[in-house]
């Protein structure tokens, strides 16, 4: 009974023993296995091919070349009007509005009637002015007669210059009037009485369009209201900015593609006419350029994104199948051993005749870049991860 008894607490120790034999080689199993996943894991930018992915892989290595590269400087900006293409419409005398038909937008030539005005102060004007070139026409044949009477000395000279200074004061009412006439666009020349009217017309000074309207019919405008914005559309501009590194890349006479957010796919095509070289405290100057083609679309004040070709300046370069795109970054592969490549990040510039810029080209210096079959490499690289 006894033997019995130590034969089973020999067997409980002996399987007690192999379990924890068991657990600690599993442990020590585990505790192996873990660095050579984070190797793996840390390794994601390097790909190796077997000798039958190479043969079936087209890969072609090169390095940076210099190239005469063409940047495209991509800017914004607003349309902008000249102070003396922009026309303020105003009555100088004021008055009531009686009859418009404008409305933003429209075209008008110049010389058009846009507005009919109506202010008892035109009658008065018009009456005072024919008053007073009546009064001039007496006082110049009173002046006349004694000047005759004067020549033969039958009246004195201080009578012929007193006449004299009345018809001079006659014709300084009546051709200061006849100025007041000429702001309201009454012609003194074809006033007479049965001519006189309540009503005046204001004409357009421009071929252009309306901007903005700011009267209504009924409306009393002082002399100092602004009824109608003009806008003469042939110097019409775009008013870009540019920062002040990039004033060296540009002068006048550059093509401009300009287009608005709203419709990309339209474009306006232009030139650059005028560099400022005013730069601000933000360190901002401004690019004026005019349009080929006016398009009434284009209005004051709205935003516009525009692109300049400046001119080819020699840049380090790669062909363009050396550059992969891979989740929102630019990258290219690097030989970095017999059938090794690592992927290095890259930022890049202008793309022209299949050549694209990199712009921080230090990090290849002096490697071997895949030119051809980069995105092989990608996707091998892709399904490495995928595997792992």
């Amino acid at each position: 009974m006894f033997s019995k008894y130590i034969s089973t607490k020999a067997l409980t120790l002996t399987l007690a023993l192999s379990g924890a034999l068991l657990f600690t080689q599993c442990k020590k199993d585990q505790t192996a296995e873990t660095p050579a996943a984070t190797a793996s894991n840390e390794n994601t930018t390097t790909v190796h091919l077997t000798d039958a992915q190479m043969k079936n892989a087209t890969i072609e290595t090169g390095s940076l070349s210099d190239r005469n590269i063409a940047t495209t400087l991509k800017l914004n900006g607003k349309i902008d009007v000249p102070p003396q293409n922009l026309i303020s419409v105003t009555n100088p005398l004021g008055g009531y509005l009686k009859q418009t038909k404008l409305l933003p937008g429209m075209h008008v030539k110049k010389g058009e009637v846009i507005a009919i005005m109506e202010d008892p102060q035109y009658i008065q004007i018009q009456q005072n002015y024919l008053i007073a070139k009546d009064k001039y026409q007496f006082a110049k044949l009173d002046y006349d007669r004694q000047k005759d009477l004067n020549a033969s000395q039958a009246s004195s000279d201080k009578v012929m210059q007193q006449s004299q200074a009345e018809m001079n004061n006659q014709r300084i009412t009546m051709n200061a009037l006849a100025q007041q006439l000429n702001l309201i666009n009454i012609n003194p020349a074809s006033l007479n009485y049965n001519t006189i009217s309540k009503s005046i017309r204001i004409y357009s000074p421009i071929n252009g369009f309306v901007s903005n309207v700011f009267v209504n019919v009924g409306k009393y405008v002082t002399p100092s209201d602004v009824m109608f914005e003009l806008i003469d559309p042939t110097d019409i501009h775009l008013n870009l900015k540019v920062y002040e590194k990039d004033l060296g890349k540009l002068e006048v006479g550059q093509r401009v593609v300009s287009y608005t957010n709203g419709s990309p796919d339209k474009k306006y095509e232009g030139e650059v006419v005028l560099v400022s070289m005013d730069v601000n405290a933000d360190g901002v100057s401004e690019v004026h350029c005019h349009f080929e083609e006016f398009d009434k679309k284009l209005l004051p004040g709205m935003y516009m994104n525009a692109d300049i070709d400046t001119h080819a300046a020699a840049t380090k370069a790669l062909p363009e199948d050396s550059v992969v795109y891979f989740e929102g970054k630019n990258y290219v592969f690097t030989e970095t051993a017999k059938q090794t490549y690592e992927m290095i990040a890259i930022k890049i510039g202008a793309k022209e005749e299949g050549y694209i810029q990199i712009i921080n080209p230090e990090v290849l210096a002096n490697k071997k870049i895949v030119t051809k079959g980069a995105y092989t490499l990608l996707m091998k690289l892709k399904n490495t991860e995928e595997e792992e």
